[in-house]
C-alpha cells in the first residue's frame, strides 16, 4: 500500500539528487568521468529518481481536494498554461542556460522572446505547471509532487544562475543585466521589450498546448484547457 510518506521521500530524492548531482559533485565527477560521462549519470539518476516518485505517486491514497475548482479558477489555469507552453517552446531556441558540451552556447545579443519574459523561461514553464496542477487537482498526492516541481524549477534557476557567474565571469552577468530572474521585471525596467517571439515559441506552444491539454482526457479521464468547453 503506497503513502503519502512515500510519494514526499520520492519527490525529496528527486529534487535533492538533481542539485547534489548538478552543483556540489559535478565539478569531481566530471573530473573522474568526462562531461560526457557526467550527463550520463546525471540522466540516469533523473530517470530512477522520476520513476520512483511517478511510482509512489500512482500507489499512494487520493486524498479529499482542499477546494472545489471550478470554471473560474479553470479559465485561468487554461490561459496561463498557454503562457507556460509558450515560454517552455521558446526556452529551446538560443537558450545560454541549456546545459551543452565542450564550448559555452551562444548569448543573443538582446533579450527578445521569451527571454525578454525571464532569462529561465524553461524553469518558470516547470514552475508553472506546478502552480497550476495545484489549482485545479489540490489532492495531497498532487500537492507534494507539483511543490517538488516548483522548488526544482525556481531553486535550480537561482543556482543556475550563481553558477554560470563563476563558469562564465565575463558573459553571465552581462546576460543577466539584460534580462531577469522574476518574469517580466526587465520589461518593467526597461532593460528588454516584449516582441520578438518566433513561431518556434507561439506556434510550436500553441500546439503544445493544445495536445497536452486534450491529452488528459484519454489518459487522465480529466478534460482540462478549452477542451472542457467544447
Amino acid at each position: 500500500m503506497g503513502s503519502i510518506g512515500a510519494v514526499v521521500v520520492a519527490s525529496v530524492a528527486f529534487v535533492g539528487s538533481h542539485f547534489l548531482l548538478s552543483h556540489p559533485l559535478r565539478g569531481a565527477l566530471v573530473r573522474a568521468v568526462g562531461e560526457k560521462g557526467f550527463l550520463g549519470i546525471y540522466s540516469l539518476v533523473a530517470f530512477l529518481t522520476l520513476g520512483w516518485m511517478v511510482m509512489t505517486y500512482k500507489r499512494a491514497p487520493v486524498s479529499s481536494p482542499l477546494w472545489v475548482p471550478g470554471d473560474g479558477i479553470w479559465a485561468v489555469v487554461t490561459v496561463v498554461m498557454l503562457i507556460a507552453s509558450i515560454l517552455l517552446m521558446g526556452s529551446l531556441i538560443r537558450n545560454p542556460a541549456l546545459p551543452t558540451v565542450g564550448r559555452p552556447g551562444a548569448f543573443p545579443e538582446a533579450a527578445r522572446g521569451v527571454f525578454a519574459v525571464t532569462r529561465h523561461p524553461m524553469m518558470w514553464a516547470f514552475a508553472l505547471w506546478g502552480v497550476c496542477h495545484i489549482a485545479v487537482y489540490p489532492v495531497t498526492r498532487n500537492i507534494v509532487v507539483a511543490l517538488a516541481m516548483i522548488v526544482l524549477a525556481l531553486v535550480g534557476a537561482a543556482l543556475q544562475d550563481q553558477k554560470k557567474e563563476r563558469l562564465l565571469p565575463d558573459r553571465w552577468p552581462d546576460w543577466e543585466a539584460k534580462t531577469s530572474y522574476l518574469p517580466f521585471a526587465a520589461i518593467v525596467t526597461g532593460r528588454a521589450r516584449l516582441a520578438g517571439f518566433g513561431s518556434h515559441a507561439l506556434l510550436g506552444g500553441l500546439i503544445v498546448w493544445l495536445a497536452a491539454t486534450w491529452a488528459h482526457l484519454p489518459l487522465a479521464a480529466i478534460a482540462a484547457g478549452i477542451w472542457r468547453w467544447l
